[in-house]
């Protein structure tokens, strides 16, 4: 028997359900006669029924004993008979269907691919890869590969470079809607501000960074890119860097040796030394501080945009071993006001179903922190019905989350009956096995910060409770009485891991990048020192006023007496650098 496919338009089919009867299904059978139903179901009664509906009848009165067809002549019964239809209907239903279960339940147990959903993307099977559990991947380590794009190129190390085709569309689809980077090509296509410089990556690889790297190749860049999450690369996406000549070393499920032979593998290249480093949660930053000292004092400057990286960043700071110029994007306005705020309230949501289907109304849930991730974080599940509580150290926004509505609240407190736990602090050991142990069955728990280490899971690593992976990025924890905790994405980044986010945003953040590593590429000596910078206010403004024109929007001038009364220049920077917006 060929493949089968277990379908009924574009839904796919638990396993256990046998294959729905279609007339083609029947070809090559004897079709069996339905002259002989009963006149009463025959006329305009049997026009309105199917085939299918017709031979059910037909058999299910054959059924019937000559002696209880003598007992129910139409004299006799005829106000029966739509009883004994409905009665003979519903007993052959579950005949049929019984038969039909055992025949399906002797074949061969194999799996097959199902089809999926026309609406669904590939992109997000990627991050979703529980929709479609058989890849047609084969199992082979992209280490052991030999792959070259369609010009020979081979400085590259993907799942499949036979991606690239799709993973081309998905690149062209978030273009539209990250129109402040295709202004930037456009602008300064000509001029090439990063001609001779080579820009070292660590970020997530999915289709709204591949604009920002092509943008800064378009630039006159030369890139190297790694993943910083070795769930979030999207592997189309690789595919399409890799065959437009970008060395990319990054594929989904990686291993945490994977991540780190990728970062060595863009750093420790032949006759090639990066001058720039754009970081995500400063892994390559480290790595070329402690495996290529000499090269990292060479460097011209960092860009980092995470929590996490900055913090490292000012600790190496602290202990006065930063000996290049770094920006801080992460605490830029266009970053923090935008991109943590915006970005983690529209995909929050979209990770939760698409890992768990959870209904989100009427759900009990505590959010630990209430920085910008925890604000747009406790906004969307608030929308939805979630009754939210918020843990915080910091009295401003506690203060500040008791006023949007909100009880601030210990974790300790709340634990025993909550249904989700969400971490957005950028700290480690928020949730720790003594408060594993206190939840109640069921409970989801799941990080929206950058790093893993929020989430306590050496302390789940134990002889006494089992790990049961049902499903891609899903986990159930399960103790010796039988209580299941879920823990999404392995304690890592929620929504770049099991969904997507939101292009219009991303291009917000991406445009800020790139600014900041002309800035420090092009900046002359002595403008920056071994220190760590916010960018200059006026380049804010500047990214923000590339993406109004999206909305129509039509900005307010001020006159020349209004500016002086101000004293601020009537075009820009509006608001001094202490200004919290």
């Amino acid at each position: 028997m060929g493949e089968e496919k277990n379908h009924v338009g574009d839904l796919p089919l638990a396993d256990e359900y046998p294959e729905p009867c279609v007339d083609d299904e029947l070809k090559g059978e004897e079709k069996r006669d339905i002259s002989a139903i009963p006149e009463d179901i025959t006329g305009d009664k049997a026009e309105k029924c199917s085939p299918n509906l017709l031979e059910m009848l037909k058999a299910a009165e054959s059924r019937r004993s000559s002696q209880d067809r003598d007992k129910d002549r139409p004299e006799a019964n005829k106000a029966g008979t739509k009883e004994n239809i409905a009665e003979a209907l519903k007993t052959n239903m579950q005949i049929q269907f019984n038969d039909e279960k055992q025949e399906f339940n002797k074949r061969p147990n194999k799996t097959t691919h199902r089809s999926m959903p026309r609406s669904t993307s590939q992109s997000s099977t990627d991050s979703l890869s529980s929709v479609s559990n058989a890849s047609s991947e084969d199992e082979l380590s992209p280490q052991n590969k030999e792959q070259k794009n369609s010009k020979g190129f081979s400085d590259f190390c993907i799942k499949n470079i036979k991606q690239a085709d799709f993973g081309r569309k998905e690149i062209e689809i978030a273009q539209q809607e990250m129109p402040a980077l295709m202004i930037l090509r456009k602008r300064t296509a000509g001029e090439k501000p990063l001609a001779g410089a080579n820009v070292v990556g660590c970020t997530h690889i999915t289709a709204q960074t591949a604009v920002l790297i092509e943008t800064l190749s378009a630039l006159g860049a030369q890139c190297r890119w790694s993943a910083c999450n070795i769930f979030s690369t999207q592997n189309a996406v690789a595919a399409a860097l890799a065959e437009g000549g970008i060395s990319v070393f990054a594929w989904k499920g990686e291993s945490e040796d994977d991540f780190w032979w990728c970062i060595d593998q863009c750093v420790a290249a032949d006759r090639w030394q990066p001058n720039l480093i754009l970081d995500d949660g400063g892994d390559m930053t480290h790595w070329i501080y402690k495996k290529h000292p000499a090269l990292f004092k060479k460097l011209k400057g960092i860009v980092e945009e995470s929590v996490t990286g900055v913090y490292r960043l000012y600790q190496l700071s602290k202990k006065g071993k930063l000996c290049i110029p770094t920006m801080n994007v992460n605490d830029s306005v266009t970053k923090q006001k935008f991109d943590n705020l915006y970005c983690c309230k529209e995909s929050i949501v979209d990770g939760l179903k698409r890992t768990t289907d959870v209904m989100i109304g009427g759900k009990q849930v505590v959010v630990c922190g209430y920085g910008e991730v925890g604000k747009g974080s406790c906004a969307s599940l608030k929308a939805l019905g979630a009754i939210v509580y918020v843990t915080e150290v910091d009295p401003i926004c506690a203060l500040q989350a008791c006023m949007d509505g909100f009880r601030v609240i210990t974790l300790t407190e709340i634990i025993r009956q909550v249904d989700m736990v969400i971490t957005c602090t950028g700290n480690k050991n928020i949730v720790g096995r003594e408060h594993f142990d206190k939840m109640k069955s069921g409970c989801i728990v799941c990080n929206m910060g950058h790093s893993n280490t929020e989430i306590d899971l050496t302390s789940l690593q134990t002889t006494e409770l089992k790990w049961q992976r049902v499903r891609p990025h899903v986990d159930h924890i399960i103790w010796p009485d039988g209580k299941r905790v879920i823990l999404l994405a392995e304690g890592r980044l929620l929504n770049l891991s099991c969904s997507t986010v939101p292009s219009f945003v991303l291009s917000i953040t991406a445009t800020t990048q790139a600014l900041a590593l002309i800035e420090l590429y092009n900046a002359p000596d002595g403008r920056y020192n071994q220190d760590i910078y916010l960018l200059p206010k006026k380049m804010d403004e500047y990214v923000a006023s590339l993406h109004l024109p999206t909305f129509d929007a039509h900005l307010t001038e001020l006159t020349d007496d209004q500016a002086k009364y101000l004293g601020i220049s009537k075009y820009g920077p509006f608001k001094p650098n202490y200004y919290r917006y």
